[in-house]
């Protein structure tokens, strides 16, 4: 029921958007001499080009990766796609400092793009990788949840819009030395600007009470149905990995694999040697030793160390910054 209701708010304020759309067109096109419509129509389209939902986008330090450079790469991250049943990647990026790995459907043909942070990727075996890739995978939203999350956007948008607006500061520091060096102590009347400024809060409080009262509740509505989220999540990620290597991972995720790579970093020591101390690491169990790393039959040992070479030059670069991950 929670769901539906949070369907159906979002689509709310999604056709409100639309409604700026068509009031700004029926405007323009009903009134095409008028000035004063081509003004008011002009402002209609643009606050709903403000409001619009996003279609996202790579980050700014994503790089893309060329087939031929990485064919091996994208082909692990093709046979785990097609485990999880998502779209295989169109594009590969990778992203020297940032460690989460991320799957989207960015620009206008929702082209999907899976963006690999290196830090992560450098210290999982075999095994976690297709881990970390399915997971990737079984976090894209579905349908519902995207109409919801750009509703949420949306709202945002009004709210900063709305409420967020303060007076600039330059202007009034420099207001306050011009009233300075002309009235000393006396006090100055308020300016059009400041008269303005003050009456636009005041309107801005008054109508974004609404947008926080729906903002509020869409939030509610859409956390409670995290947890059916979270559990679809995992049974898509398991399609590619077992319970235990995703309980691994999510204990990998949590922090203490980066410690010792900026530590090899900050000696001066190679990739190779930084990627042989992680390995180490990952074999070491509670019964003991593994005489190899964990690997899987989606990924293996040495397609993964092809992955590796194919990534050579990107960890080189990457292992420069990696001080400054926090």
């Amino acid at each position: 029921m929670k769901r539906v209701l949070a369907l159906l708010l979002a689509l709310l304020v999604h056709l409100l958007t639309l409604g700026f759309v068509a009031l700004g067109a029926w405007v323009i096109l009903g009134y095409p001499g008028s000035l004063l419509a081509w003004l008011f129509g002009g402002a209609s389209l643009a606050i709903a080009w403000a409001l619009r939902p996003r279609l996202g986008g790579l980050p700014a330090d994503a790089e893309v990766l060329d087939r031929s450079s990485a064919p091996e790469l994208y082909g692990a991250a093709e046979r785990v796609a097609d485990l999880v049943g998502v779209r295989r990647p169109r594009k590969v990026a990778v992203m020297d400092l940032d460690p989460d790995t991320r799957y989207d459907r960015v620009g206008p043909l929702r082209t999907p793009v899976l963006m690999i942070g290196l830090p992560l990727w450098l210290a999982l075996p075999p095994k976690q990788r297709v881990a970390l890739l399915a997971t990737a995978y079984a976090r894209v939203p579905t349908g519902d949840e995207l109409v919801v999350s750009g509703a949420l956007f949306t709202l945002e948008a009004w709210r900063d819009a709305l409420l967020g607006a303060e007076p600039l500061r330059i202007r009034e520091e420099a207001q306050t030395k011009i009233a300075a060096s002309s009235l000393g102590a006396v006090d100055h009347p308020g300016t059009t600007y400041e008269v303005a400024g003050m009456f636009g809060r005041m309107l801005g409080r008054v109508l974004g009470g609404p947008v926080l009262l729906v903002r509020y509740a869409l939030t509610r509505l859409a956390r409670a149905g995290e947890s059916r989220t979270l559990a679809r999540q995992r049974q898509l990620a398991r399609r590619a990995a077992s319970e235990q290597d995703l309980a691994e991972l999510d204990g990998l995720a949590g922090g203490g694999y980066l410690a010792p790579m900026q530590a090899a970093a900050l000696r001066g020591e190679s990739v190779a040697a930084i990627r042989q101390g992680a390995l180490a690491r990952s074999r070491l169990t509670d019964d003991g030793v593994l005489t190899t790393p964990p690997h899987s039959e989606l990924l293996g040992t040495r397609e993964s160390e092809r992955v590796d070479d194919e990534l050579l030059a990107h960890y080189t670069r990457a292992i420069r910054g990696f001080g400054l991950i926090s």
